[in-house]
């Protein structure tokens, strides 16, 4: 029985907006662990994701009153890291998976939680399509009580939105990665200049009569010069060429 109140179930929708509107990654996941504050009690968290070249291990740190890296530790001593790479979302607590005076003895404890005056924790395996993309560790200080079955009810209903918004993030990336800017588009297919000009006024989104207006040519113009570039990039269309060229240069 689940006994979540009004407010909870408020922030939790504006958590589920946030965790999709919020464009800039790192962003996202800070705001995401201060307005967990709000209806979980915990002293500190850490947000790690998954390596991105697919190898066992953690990166990009985002933190909350943490400033402590256990990426290392994690690998190294965790004795809970085998159930992350299980390519399974889930969410448990420390106590749930091994014993109370085990749990002390171990030396991830004694390195890890010790020195942060940490005792019980609360941890978020972040996965889809059998991919590890992230996790979520909550901490709470020696002398509090551990974390009970709501804080795990409210952080299960979470945990897909996170995990396709991570997913959906690192799908992006390596298509954009893939893509040639502009100059790369140009030096590759060697276009011409006036060929370079277009294609730099239709990444921008112009459309054809206005770009006609900047060039001073006529659409019949503009239309050879077009199918000239298509020609060479061996595409079709405008959304073939979105796909191929980045649209922001750095």
């Amino acid at each position: 029985m689940n006994h979540l109140e009004t407010s909870d179930w408020l922030v939790l929708n504006n958590l589920i907006y946030k965790i999709y509107s919020t464009n800039d990654l790192s962003e996202m996941r800070k705001t995401l662990l201060e307005q967990l504050k709000m209806v979980i009690d915990f002293d500190s968290a850490d947000f790690f994701l998954g390596k991105k070249d697919g190898a066992k291990g953690l990166e990009g740190l985002v933190s909350y009153n943490c400033d402590m890296d256990t990426s290392a530790q994690y690998d190294e001593l965790d004795y809970s890291r085998g159930i992350m790479y299980t390519g399974k979302s889930m969410v448990y607590r420390e106590s749930d998976i091994i014993s109370e005076d085990k749990r002390k003895q171990t030396e991830y404890y004694q390195k890890v939680y010790r020195p942060n005056n940490w005792h019980y924790s609360l941890q978020m395996v972040i996965a889809k399509e059998k991919k590890f993309l992230g996790v979520i560790t909550f901490y709470r200080t020696i002398g509090k009580d551990d974390f009970n079955y709501d804080d795990i009810f409210l952080l299960d209903m979470l945990k897909d939105h996170i995990a396709l918004r991570l997913y959906q993030t690192i799908e992006n990336e390596d298509c954009t990665a893939d893509k040639l800017t502009v100059h790369q588009t140009v030096e590759k297919h060697q276009l011409t200049k006036r060929e370079e000009t277009i294609i730099r006024l239709l990444m921008n989104g112009l459309d054809n009569d206005v770009i006609c207006k900047e060039l001073s040519i006529s659409p019949n113009t503009l239309k050879k010069h077009i199918l000239n570039i298509y020609r060479k990039l061996g595409i079709n269309n405008r959304i073939q060429m979105f796909k191929m060229i980045k649209e922001k240069e750095k």
